[in-house]
């Protein structure tokens, strides 16, 4: 018989939710964080060298940091899944029908007629058993498999990218008033940074983005009430 094939797909979106989260949470963490730093810094009366010395060091830590703490909240998950990849392999090999089975039950409780659930999972084991175990008893999928090295990188990226207009402008602005221009332009960027997150994982965007935006505020807020307590210059 022959099966008729259609090209029709339609788009889902959480399958993206692994690198959007990482991606958000970098971006967020390195645009809050390095404003807050230079805010604080300039409501303090710091001098300009110092404060943009301040963004440069806040960046390259804070994207050292996440890339570090990424590698290795990853790792611990791959680790998590060769083991179970281990004891299911050997499960396989040792009780071969005894996992026959049980993935037949799994597929009996999605709903699927007994028989017609032994036949799915006798032909799913035939075509690949360590797959069909993974991803219907285990849950380890292709695409969402963990890759620390992968996160790492993304993780630096994102957050360089967030950190990296606060210091620009730290470095190229010469009037005065930099901590407006800080909180301005950093205000403008949470929002814009928490809608299109929000949009992209197909929702409307503005509940995203003033969720962005008050977290983002009350750091500022705090940062550059500690800068204007102390009041001091550290040039």
């Amino acid at each position: 018989m022959q099966i008729e094939t259609h090209h029709y797909h339609e788009p889902h979106r959480s399958q993206h939710s692994g690198w959007l989260r990482a991606s958000v949470l970098g971006a967020n963490d390195g645009l809050i964080s390095t404003s807050s730093l230079v805010l604080g810094m300039a409501t303090a009366q710091a001098e300009p060298a110092t404060i943009l010395l301040t963004g440069m060091a806040g960046l390259a830590a804070g994207a050292l940091s996440m890339a570090a703490g990424e590698y290795v909240s990853v790792s611990s998950q791959a680790d998590a899944e060769h083991a179970d990849i281990r004891i299911e392999r050997a499960a396989l090999d040792q009780h071969p029908e005894a996992e026959l089975q049980e993935l037949t039950q799994i597929y009996v409780r999605r709903g699927l007629e007994p028989e017609l659930a032994r036949q799915v999972a006798e032909q799913l084991t035939a075509h690949d058993d360590l797959a069909a175990h993974l991803r219907d008893e285990v849950g380890i999928h292709d695409l969402q498999r963990a890759r620390p090295v992968q996160a790492a990188l993304a993780s630096a990226a994102s957050f360089t990218v967030g950190a990296l207009p606060p210091v620009l402008l730290a470095w190229l602005w010469r009037s005065g008033s930099l901590a407006i221009a800080i909180v301005a332009s950093t205000t403008v960027l949470l929002w814009v940074l928490g809608y299109v997150a929000e949009r992209v994982a197909g929702g409307g965007g503005i509940k995203g983005a003033w969720r962005v935006l008050l977290w983002g505020s009350l750091a500022q807020a705090a940062t550059a009430l500690i800068g204007w307590a102390f009041g001091v210059s550290v040039g």
